[in-house]
């Protein structure tokens, strides 16, 4: 006989490698096949909604890993609540409008300018749906479920449609307005740009000190007084209007050079060193409030400027005197129209000067700082000229630099509802909380928002305007508009003269001879994906306004998360959102941002094919995403590490279950050992635990808890000595059940709280369980938590045994190290216990010296006769020495009792008496 034969060991079709990159499309397309979506969204039809709202990826251009982390982290959490009890329909989404794809077009040759408006909308539009298909075929191979046959895109008519009734129902409640007023405006773009699309970077600009000749004193100050401003954008010189002070701060005329200039006394000192003012001599000190109407003469053009009182002029820097073009600047905006003075803003759509700037006629305002500077010196009103590196605005897509340029535009107020803003963002709950000051402190701190865009990739502002200049936003023509964009979706705008997009026999006093032109202008892309809780959560009657939850990165505090709220605050009063949660970026290996010209670059696609998607995934639920996150091959390399354990865990619980079925064999709780017992009870643990951070979305905690249990209570303990039981004891022994039953619950549960995050390989392990009700595991529920019986005794007896094993593993390693024994099983332990450490054996059941992997053990009472050298704890002291007898052929272990029987010489007593039994 051969005895091997006679050993029950592992018998599984479930491979050790997974190979991820060929096996995963194979399940993707099981799970079309099966319309396992749809089967989820059935199973789930009458459970309470959890509707997490999908912010639209810019559908342009191939996927990269900020990308594949957000679109995981929603699939976990989706996925993760259809298996808790909740109906959670998952509605992907794109942004299709905007700026990046008429660049994109233009960069593949089109020219915009030699086909009608009309034309070159078709091809954005063409563009658009192929990187929506692109885009979609990428997380779809990430894994991630969803309406993916029908998901919303903001060009598509039905969602136009609804984005026009919005902008109807702010109109009506008086909250968009136009008006001329200095904008972010992006030369690079030839557009107005909104807060949310700024970002800083570093910018080398001149820094110059400028003196302006008093006309009129008023009384206060000498005409052949300077009035001395400081600037770091030369080029608005031009626009200049005026001059403000502080009317609450002092300031001094000094005496130089043969010549009186006025600035702000407490700055005095650090202008002596910069203007080399060594020898000022102070002669006259006023208050601000003084000089208020004092005229001076622009530098360069025969015209006054005017000075003023406004209390955002400081003496943090500079003179304490701020140049004022209200043309180019907020405060200089707002400080004008309170003076009266002229809005004037010499710039073209391309930021280069018109004739309302003589001498700088044709010139881009960037090369105009050189000019102004040399005008400036020319007429002897330059004091000082240096450089200086500051943070300066630049247009979020092109990179380049901005300015605030005053055009006629059409804003939403945020003044008229700003507190309905800020109190719908304190009823909201933010994951990190620091969310919530975030958004709060913009809201609070945010200007009128441009919602106007000189472009024509867009959906355009449906305003009509009468022969008279009025402008035309009513019911009727947004809800005809509304429908005619429904029908037509918004190129009809740009296809029909503005009488035809307007009601049948409409009429307006303002047009006496029935004459009507339209807005030229797209509305701001914010306000199309803004706008999604109208066109999506409304819209569709399966899901619900306000979300669940939305979230996205970081950044979309300043964009989606901003112009979602401000949008549904004006129309419903409510937020659109109950929890938002964001996560952090992507970086490379060294916390580096990933740039092409950095060549740092991992795109996911890449990842996946060499490694699969559940690796990608596993990755994400790995970080602490809420913060920043690093990838590289070695993280990656590490993670594939922990999805080997995990499965190869899987495979030895299903290997060992292959003659187990849960209703012929499994042995009821209160039969089990204690040891089987306490990895259930270990186990329950673990899925309250998982569960709790589920909830909270705390998928690190999750990675780790799953490969602690997978690494320690099963690999290094339970699965290690179970060998010894379900490989050499028969088929039907009690305890071989016992620990099958154990492995049964294991691996469905494993599986199941793994589902969400690798569902390609959950789905695997499900197909090779066998005898299951669910024909995918994502059909299947959470395991709930059973709360078994004796918990804590069990788990406190079981606990201090661990403690104890950690003991003597120590010292069979030291042993190992000083060549008294090879393998554990070749060894003796004993041990020598103190009385709490007695009390605690006596008090266990078990087999000893199987628990502990070795093939001998002896338990000894009191600490005192423990051999020197032995390892030594609190309570234990260990020593291991080399076990007596012969290691049977069958089990492997030393036993004295080897060739008791005669007819198996070479067997212990125990497999010879189960191999006579049963073979």
């Amino acid at each position: 006989m051969e005895y091997k034969d006679t050993l029950l060991m592992p018998k599984t079709e479930f491979p050790m490698r997974g190979n991820l990159p060929n096996k995963e499309p194979e399940w993707q397309t099981k799970w079309e096949e099966m319309n396992l979506y749809d089967e989820i969204q059935q199973k789930n039809a009458d459970k309470p909604t959890f509707i997490l709202h999908d912010g639209p990826p810019y559908a342009n251009g191939e996927l990269h890993m900020g990308h594949a982390m957000n679109k995981v982290i929603k699939d976990i959490i989706v996925r993760q609540k259809s298996m808790s009890g909740f109906r959670s329909p998952y509605v992907p989404g794109w942004d299709t409008h905007g700026l990046p794809i008429e660049q994109a077009l233009a960069n593949k040759g089109v020219k915009r300018k030699e086909m009608s408006v009309a034309e070159f909308r078709k091809l954005c539009a063409e563009y658009a749906y192929k990187q929506v298909d692109i885009q979609r075929a990428g997380f779809k191979r990430l894994g991630v479920t969803g309406e993916w046959a029908n998901p919303y895109i903001t060009l598509q008519p039905e969602y136009e449609a609804e984005q026009i009734k919005v902008f109807g129902e702010m109109a009506k409640k008086g909250y968009i307005y136009k008006g001329k007023k200095p904008v972010y405006w992006s030369p690079s773009s030839e557009s107005a740009l909104a807060e949310a699309e700024i970002e800083y970077q570093d910018k080398k600009s001149a820094s110059i000190f400028v003196a302006f000749k008093v006309t009129d004193g008023k009384g206060v100050l000498d005409t052949d007084t300077n009035i001395v401003i400081w600037t770091t954008t030369p080029w608005t010189m031009p626009a200049n209007m005026g001059i403000t002070v502080n009317p609450d701060l002092e300031y001094v005329v000094v005496a130089v050079n043969g010549a009186k200039y006025v600035v702000a006394e407490s700055l005095l000192n650090s202008l002596r060193e910069t203007l080399g003012w060594e020898d000022a001599e102070v002669i006259k000190t006023v208050r601000g409030s003084e000089l208020d109407r004092v005229v001076t003469k622009h530098p360069f053009y025969d015209r006054d400027s005017l000075v003023m009182n406004g209390e955002h002029a400081t003496a943090d820097a500079g003179t304490g005197a701020v140049h004022t073009a209200p043309g180019h600047g907020e405060d200089d905006f707002l400080i004008g129209q309170k003076y009266n003075l002229e809005v004037l803003a010499p710039l073209d759509d391309r930021g280069v000067f018109t004739e309302e700037a003589p001498g700088f006629e044709g010139v881009f305002y960037d090369t105009a700082n050189k000019m102004v500077t040399e005008k400036l010196e020319e007429v002897g009103a330059l004091l000082k000229m240096e450089f200086i590196t500051h943070s300066y605005p630049h247009d979020w897509r092109t990179k380049k630099p901005v300015i605030f340029r005053a055009t006629a535009q059409w804003f939403a107020s945020i003044d008229k509802f700003r507190q309905e803003l800020l109190d719908a963002v304190q009823k909201v709950t933010w994951t990190p909380a620091w969310g919530e000051t975030r958004l709060f402190n913009m809201v609070r701190d945010r200007g009128d928002w441009v919602i106007s865009r000189q472009r024509v990739w867009g959906v355009p502002l449906p305003i009509f305007y009468a022969e008279n200049g009025e402008a035309i936003i009513t019911d009727e023509t947004i809800h005809h508009v509304s429908e005619l964009f429904r029908e037509h979706g918004s190129d009809v705008w740009f296809e029909r003269e503005a009488k035809d997009l307007l009601p049948e026999g409409f009429t307006h006093e303002g047009s006496p001879n029935g004459e009507f032109t339209k807005e030229n202008d797209i509305m701001d892309v914010w306000f199309d994906s803004g706008t999604s809780h109208q066109a999506v959560l409304e819209a569709r009657p399966y899901l619900n306004r306000p979300a669940d939850l939305y979230m996205e990165g970081s950044d979309q505090y300043r964009g989606w998360f901003n112009s979602s709220l401000t949008t549904s605050v004006a129309i419903t009063g409510e937020s659109p959102y109950r929890n938002v949660l964001s996560h952090g970026f992507a970086l490379d290996g060294d916390g580096r941002k990933m740039s092409k010209s950095l060549g740092n670059t991992m795109l996911p696609g890449k990842v996946i094919n060499q490694l699969g998607a559940d690796i990608v995934r596993l990755w994400v639920a790995s970080v602490d995403y809420q913060a920043d996150v690093r990838i590289s091959d070695n993280i990656l390399k590490q993670v594939s590490e922990v999805y080997r354990k995990i499965r190869n865990t899987m495979r030895f619980l299903l290997g060992n279950l292959a003659d187990f079925t849960p209703a012929n064999n499994a042995v009821a709780y209160e039969d089990l050992r204690e040891v089987d017992q306490y990895l259930l009870i270990k186990l329950d643990e673990l899925v309250k635990n998982v569960r709790a951070n589920y909830d909270k979305y705390e998928f690190s905690a999750i990675y780790h808890q799953i490969n602690n249990f997978c690494t320690v209570e099963l690999s290094q303990f339970y699965m290690d000595f179970a060998k010894d039981v379900v490989y050499i004891e028969a088929a039907d022994s009690k305890d071989r059940r016992a620990m099958q039953t154990v492995f049964y619950e294991a691996v469905v549960t494993l599986t199941k709280l793994l589902a969400p995050i690798l569902p390609h390989t959950a789905d695997e392990v499900w197909s090779h369980l066998g005898n299951q009700a669910e024909a995918s595991v994502h059909l299947s529920e959470m395991p709930e938590v059973k709360h078994y019986q004796g918990t804590e005794a069990i788990t406190a007896k079981w606990d201090q045994f661990m403690q104890i094993r950690d003991v003597v593993q120590k010292a069979l390693e030291e042993a190992r190290n000083e060549k008294i024994i090879g393998k554990s099983m070749l060894a003796k332990v004993t041990l020598f216990a103190d009385d709490e450490a007695k009390e605690l054996f006596d008090s266990l059941e078990g087999d000893f010296a199987q628990l502990l992997i070795v093939s001998d053990f002896e338990l000894v009472a009191g600490l005192d006769a423990a051999p020197e050298g032995a390892v030594k704890d609190q309570h234990v002291a260990v020593a291991v020495t080399v076990a007596e007898g012969e290691t049977c052929e069958r089990c492997r272990v030393v036993k004295k009792d080897v060739g008791v029987d005669a007819n198996h010489p070479t067997l212990c007593k125990r497999c010879a008496e189960i191999v006579t039994e049963n073979y």
